[in-house]
C-alpha cells in the first residue's frame, strides 16, 4: 500500500487540463503517421508500439532519477488491464486516419459508460435509473455521430466505438488496481506490459520508419507518458467524479489541432453528437459522486 496524496482539487483540475492537451496531441501525431505525410503510412499496430516503447523509455529514465520504492505488481491484473488499453489505443489510432479527430475523440468518451455497464457483471455493481439514463443519453450522442444513413455512414466510425468498449474494460481493471500499488509503479508496469504485447503484435506489420517518423513516434510516447503522469497524480488529489468532467477538454484540443493542421472544422452533427455524449457522461460522473457521498 502507498500513502495517499493530500486532496487538492484545483491542482487536480489543472493536471487533467494538461493531460488532455497531450492526449489530443498523440492522436494528432497518429493521424500524421497514418498518412504518407512523413513517409510510407505506418500500421496502427506500429504506432501503438511506438507509443508504449517510448513512453516506457521515458518512465524508466524518470525512475532512474527519482528511485521510487516499488512493491510486487499484480501481474495478472496488469496484463489484462494493459491488453484492453493497448487494444483501445490501437483502434483509436486507426480511426483518426479516416475520420476527424473531434468525431473519434467524442465517440471514445463513451468509455465510462461502457465501464459502468461492464461493472454490473464484472464487479457486481447495482445501477439505478439515473445512471442508466446517463448511459442512454451518451449512446444517443454516439448514434448521431455514427451518421447512420447510407450517404453519410462511415464504417471507420466504428473504430473509436470499439476503442471505447476496450477502454471501458480497462476501467474495470483500473478499479481493481486502485489503492493497491504506487501510481508510478502502475504507470511503469502498464507501459512495460504494453511494450511486450505491442512488440509481439507488430512483428508482421513492421516497416522501417523514416527519421521524421521515428521522431513523431518518440513524441507520441513522451506525450502519453506526460499525460498519464498528470492523470494519475490528478486522480490521487481529487475524487474521480470531480476529475472526469475536466477530461472532456480533450475534445477542445482535438478540434483545435484538426483546425490548425488539417483545416477541418466540426460540422453541426459533430457538435450535437459530442454535446449529447458529454452531457450523458457528466450526468454519470455527478451521479457517481452522489453515490460515493452516501
Amino acid at each position: 500500500m502507498f500513502q495517499a496524496r493530500a486532496q487538492n482539487p484545483a491542482l487536480a483540475a489543472s493536471l487533467i487540463g494538461i493531460a488532455t492537451a497531450f492526449i489530443a496531441g498523440t492522436t494528432l501525431f497518429a493521424k500524421a503517421l497514418g498518412s504518407d505525410a512523413f513517409g510510407p503510412a505506418l500500421h496502427p499496430l506500429q504506432i501503438s508500439h511506438g507509443r508504449y516503447a517510448f513512453a516506457f523509455i521515458a518512465l524508466v529514465m524518470v525512475a532512474a532519477i527519482m528511485r521510487p520504492k516499488f512493491g510486487t505488481p499484480n501481474w495478472r491484473l496488469h496484463i489484462v488491464r494493459t491488453s484492453f488499453g493497448w487494444a483501445g489505443v490501437t483502434l483509436m489510432f486507426a480511426s483518426v486516419a479516416f475520420i476527424p479527430l473531434a468525431d473519434a475523440t467524442a465517440i471514445s468518451f463513451l468509455n465510462p459508460v461502457f465501464g459502468m455497464m461492464l461493472a454490473i457483471p464484472l464487479l457486481g455493481e447495482r445501477v439505478g435509473p439515473i445512471r442508466w439514463s446517463a448511459a442512454i443519453i451518451a449512446l444517443i450522442g454516439a448514434f448521431i455521430l455514427l451518421r447512420p444513413t447510407p450517404d453519410s455512414f462511415q464504417i471507420a466510425a466504428l473504430l473509436p466505438l470499439g476503442a471505447a468498449i476496450c477502454l471501458g474494460f480497462e476501467l474495470i481493471f483500473i478499479k481493481k488496481l486502485s489503492g493497491r500499488e504506487n501510481p508510478f509503479q502502475v504507470l511503469l508496469t502498464n507501459n512495460f506490459v504494453g511494450v511486450v504485447i505491442s512488440t509481439i503484435a507488430v512483428l508482421p506489420f513492421w516497416i522501417a520508419p523514416t527519421l521524421a517518423q521515428w521522431g513523431i513516434l518518440a513524441l507520441i510516447g513522451m506525450f502519453m507518458a506526460v499525460a498519464q503522469t498528470c492523470f494519475v497524480n490528478a486522480m490521487a488529489r481529487a475524487d474521480a467524479s470531480f476529475v472526469a468532467p475536466f477530461s472532456y477538454a480533450t475534445l477542445i484540443f482535438a478540434t483545435l489541432y484538426d483546425l490548425i493542421f488539417y483545416d477541418v472544422f466540426p460540422d453541426a452533427i459533430t457538435w450535437l453528437g459530442a454535446g449529447i455524449i458529454i452531457a450523458g457522461a457528466v450526468l454519470l460522473a455527478v451521479r457517481e459522486a452522489q453515490l460515493r457521498r452516501r
